[in-house]
């Protein structure tokens, strides 16, 4: 019945309105239609929340509509999932100018309180979706999922599914929700998982049908649909080894950088349930109480400098920041009196000596050991201020680490003076070190590597999954889970490796 009322409105639309041309036609496939629930209609993409704050949340959707016309879509909130109990609704339009997605800042709630969204539009709604506000009571704890490099073609996304049933405050995104090659050019295709568009993503619609493409999965619709996400991009949400002026993976005949840099931008702020700021910075802090104060880099886009050619280049005039946010960082990590500074950081900020392991290529020069005076100005402020528990939260690896960061690199062998902590997650799917090689050849160059690093105090380079973080007065727990196998739907997880902080001690406890 729908679709005769829809073909009659829109005759009566063409009818009354053609002296002013207005064209009503068919949105032109983008390829990702066969991986549709048709049950889903029109929100084939799910729903998600993010950017919590004590007293509001962003909710988002995507409205798939049969033409190029704006769609009106409802909302409404309760902390019933009956909604019986509905404290805040309305009304927005969406069109092609924001590719048809939704994105509502519902304010007035209230903090550490968990509500249920949904979205109505075509006489249709939406599955449900579950957020949360932030916890500033100073009562209970703080559990954070932290996730990095999501590949759609090198597998399956069963780390997601797992997250979606743990009970937690957010999901904190570190970086490369998805990447921007053409089919099989970074990805295993022999499970049928495929690019779209098959090309490397340039165009603004190219972005966006990529983005749709990685919406279309299950199992990142349920842990968007169960959770808030607090995002922040790393490079492959451009292309690799983006930096503010340029990148590895753009050349002078893919057009502007900056233009690139502009659709990548356009269609992240379209996707992701990210609060958009006046000042357009995507770097940004959230304050959980007197328990913690997130603060989230941009360590690509903002500042960013290119990436030296050698170590010895490496010297002042490399920056991964920017003079202004490293200014605002610093500022971030002195105010409050939250007891934990936790970093959502996308590269490893801690020193990485790999020149047993790989001698031509002894530190990796994208990561902070490229911009190495920077990271020491950093901890020359958290050391000179007596700024303590601080926790580098990192992803981009594709490996799990846990390190001390020094004090300084050349008397922590003797002092083992440590000025924070370090966590890395490994990937949800992105190749690690024994894609192409055996697992007992990586063990030994895990072994290498640490034995190269005494600050390094774990290290797996094998395993795909998450870190689960708990975060309370007098410690801060990471736990990281990995899935049995990437290449298996619904692959079953383990516990695998279990390491924290206590408070006022910056050492870490195996």
């Amino acid at each position: 019945m729908y679709k005769y009322s829809l073909l009659l409105a829109s005759l009566i639309f063409l009818f009354t309105n053609c002296q002013q041309s207005v064209e009503i036609f068919p949105l032109a496939s983008n390829g990702t239609e066969i991986h549709y629930d048709q049950s889903q209609f029109p929100f084939y993409h799910g729903v998600a929340s993010g950017d919590p704050l004590a007293d509001a949340v962003i909710i988002w959707t995507r409205v798939t509509p049969p033409n190029n016309m704006p769609i009106e879509v409802d909302w409404k909130m309760s902390t019933s999932k009956l909604f019986d109990n509905i404290v805040a609704d309305g009304k927005v339009t969406t069109d092609s100018t924001a590719d048809f997605t939704v994105k509502v800042d519902v304010k007035g709630l209230a903090a550490n309180t968990k509500y249920y969204y949904q979205f109505s539009a075509l006489d249709e709604s939406s599955s449900i979706g579950e957020t949360k506000t932030i916890n500033n009571t100073n009562q209970g704890e703080l559990k954070l999922g932290v996730v990095s490099c999501s590949n759609y073609e090198w597998g399956y996304f069963a780390a997601y599914k797992h997250l979606s049933e743990k009970e937690l405050d957010a999901v904190l995104h570190l970086g490369d929700y998805f990447y921007e090659y053409a089919p099989g050019k970074y990805g295993d295709t022999t499970i049928g998982r495929f690019n779209v568009p098959p090309i490397e993503i340039l165009s603004l619609n190219d972005y966006r049908t990529r983005y749709a493409l990685y919406h279309t999965d299950k199992d990142l619709q349920a842990v968007h649909q169960k959770h808030p996400f607090i995002a922040i991009w790393d490079d492959h949400e451009i292309t690799n080894n983006a930096y503010k002026s340029g990148a590895e993976n753009h050349q002078d005949d893919e057009g502007s950088y900056d233009d690139r840099k502009a659709i990548a931008t356009q269609a992240y702020y379209e996707w992701l349930p990210i609060r958009e700021s006046a000042s357009n910075e995507i770097y940004r802090s959230f304050e959980f109480g007197e328990l913690a104060n997130l603060i989230m880099l941009d360590e690509r886009l903002a500042g960013r400098t290119k990436q030296a050619d050698s170590l010895a280049q490496v010297d002042e005039s490399y920056s991964m920041l920017g003079a202004k946010q490293l200014a605002w960082f610093k500022d971030e990590l002195s105010k409050g009196s939250a007891t934990w500074k936790i970093i959502g950081n996308q590269v490893i900020f801690s020193p990485l000596d790999v020149s047993q392991l790989r001698p031509d290529s002894p530190a990796n020069l994208d990561a902070w050991d490229g911009y190495a005076v920077e990271r020491d100005d950093i901890v020359d402020h958290l050391v000179q201020n007596e700024i303590d528990d601080v926790v580098f939260l990192t992803g981009d690896t594709h490996t799990s680490w846990a390190f001390e960061v020094p004090a300084s690199l050349e008397s922590y062998a003797q002092s083992q003076t440590s000025a924070a902590v370090e966590f890395g997650t490994t990937s949800i799917t992105s190749a690690n070190w024994n894609e192409g090689r055996t697992d007992e050849e990586t063990l030994g160059a895990e072994q290498i590597v640490q034995a190269s690093n005494s600050h390094l105090k774990f290290i797996n380079a094998r395993d795909h999954g998450y870190m689960l973080l708990t975060v309370s007065r007098s410690s801060v727990d990471a736990d990281w889970y990995y899935v049995e196998d990437i290449k298996t739907d619904g692959s079953p997880e383990k516990l695998a490796k279990s390491i924290s902080v206590a408070q006022g001690s910056n050492k870490l406890n195996l």
